[in-house]
């Protein structure tokens, strides 16, 4: 099938990759426009475009999509059996949803209704879900509540974080895709109406979710610190200061020993335990300000890092 594929992320990259690899023709990728990125706020491009131009594919990236007449021609003139929506980053207009042959599908990384919305790995990790999964499903006027063409589930495992997590379901939707892809085309797929009563929203993560409160469970700080791992990282203030904890591990889930927060053992070659609201967390990775990552039971040695000494 002749496709127009939408994406910006990482994400949406695997899927693209796999598209290119198949036997449907990628006629053009759509893309957010190239943004500042970085400390020293350089103007880079998605990694959907780097991807794209690699294999010479047209790139389209325009700044509104709303009553775009230009882009609508475009898409039209190219006349494509069907879009493919991965993490695009902007709803659709109704008129550029119905423009292919197809109308336009979606790669979303939930097992949907539950996770609509844009942070559906982040909120699985931090609510604790022991899986998760990608949908393909029909884009409509309504965000992620359209009719699903195909599921697949994946484990949620403790060794997993946002970006293990976040690699695994972008390989599994690209792997997805391209079966309900051929079934469309041989007209043998079949789609099912979402549950709309069981649907649950991921909104986007905020900077101030980062911050731990220690009186909560040790269950629950640590899913807070592998999905936010990437941004904006779990942190925490100690010595007057906010340090970033980056990798972590329970040590146990039922103690209340101590005052949540306080350091109660060193371990060496591994780390710091906190004591918690309930339960225990090893500290592995640790960030101080100006400082790069370090292992915590180096930080112990670096700075000096004493039992009794509290996290607030």
């Amino acid at each position: 099938m002749k496709v127009i594929f939408w994406g910006t992320p990482e994400f949406a990259v695997e899927s693209l990759k796999a598209l290119i690899k198949s036997n449907h023709k990628v006629l053009a990728v759509v893309t957010q426009p190239d943004k500042p990125k970085g400390r020293g706020k350089k103007i880079q491009p998605p990694p959907v475009k780097e991807e794209a131009l690699k294999h010479n594919i047209k790139v389209l990236q325009p700044k509104n999509l709303k009553e775009n007449k230009e882009l609508i021609k475009i898409l039209k003139d190219m006349n494509p059996d069907i879009f493919v929506v991965v993490a695009y980053g902007k709803i659709l207009p109704e008129e550029i949803i119905n423009i292919p042959n197809f109308k336009t599908i979606n790669v979303h990384a939930s097992l949907l209704p539950e996770y609509r919305g844009s942070a559906p790995i982040h909120r699985a990790l931090m609510e604790g879900k022991t899986k998760t999964g990608v949908c393909i499903m029909e884009i409509t006027k309504e965000l992620d509540a359209g009719d699903i063409y195909a599921c697949e589930e994946i484990e949620i495992k403790d060794t997993d974080d946002i970006k293990s997590l976040h690699d695994k379901l972008a390989k599994k939707g690209a792997n997805l895709l391209l079966k309900v892809l051929d079934k469309i085309e041989e007209g043998q797929i079949q789609k099912k109406p979402q549950d709309h009563k069981k649907a649950t929203y991921a909104k986007p993560i905020q900077k101030a979710e980062g911050k731990i409160n220690w009186k909560k469970s040790s269950r629950d700080i640590f899913n807070q610190i592998r999905a936010l791992k990437i941004w904006p990282k779990a942190f925490t203030d100690f010595r007057d200061q906010q340090v970033k904890i980056l990798e972590a591990k329970i040590i146990d889930e039922t103690s209340v020993e101590d005052e949540a927060g306080k350091i109660t053992q060193i371990i060496k070659g591994e780390g710091l335990v906190v004591q918690t609201g309930k339960g225990k967390i090893l500290i592995k990775k640790i960030q101080f300000p100006n400082s790069k990552p370090i292992p915590a039971f180096e930080a112990v040695k670096g700075y000096h890092i004493k039992v009794g000494e509290k996290f607030e």
